[in-house]
């Protein structure tokens, strides 16, 4: 769900229940109904639950993720922040043509590849889009 979701995404989750404690965490973050990806695996840390249970406590509020690590989406007006000029070695080519299935690659494992080898998320989320190499899931459920 996107953007244009915005007042739906609740609709996802029939089954589940707002936390309060997760909630107060999340509305005492969150800014103009908007939570960062990184703030939102912060509070998962905290309240030791996973990065989909707090994406789905976010859903229920209404509220809106930005600024994937990954740089996937919530940049300027909704879009990416990828870098196209992004330079891959010949070990993270190698590694994320392995990896991927069906040309997919997890976010958690796109996450884990990145902290082996030392690079920052969003060059990660830069050259799979390079490679053409879709990230899915996220682990907050966005996509």
């Amino acid at each position: 769900m996107g953007h244009q979701d915005k007042g739906h995404f609740a609709a996802k989750h029939k089954a589940h229940r707002i936390n309060e404690v997760v909630a107060d965490k999340i509305k005492a973050i969150a800014d103009n109904e908007s939570i960062t990806c990184s703030s939102a695996h912060q509070i998962s840390k905290a309240v030791s639950l996973s990065p989909a249970e707090i994406g789905i406590q976010i859903d229920l509020l209404e509220f809106r993720i930005t600024e994937c690590q990954l740089g996937l989406f919530g940049y300027c007006n909704g879009g990416k922040k990828i870098n196209p000029e992004i330079k891959i070695t010949p070990d993270l080519g190698d590694r994320l043509e392995k990896s991927a299935v069906d040309g997919r690659l997890s976010c958690l494992s796109c996450w884990d590849i990145a902290t082996d080898l030392k690079m920052k998320r969003i060059d990660m989320g830069s050259s799979c889009e390079k490679m053409n190499i879709r990230i899915k899931p996220c682990q907050l459920g966005s996509f």
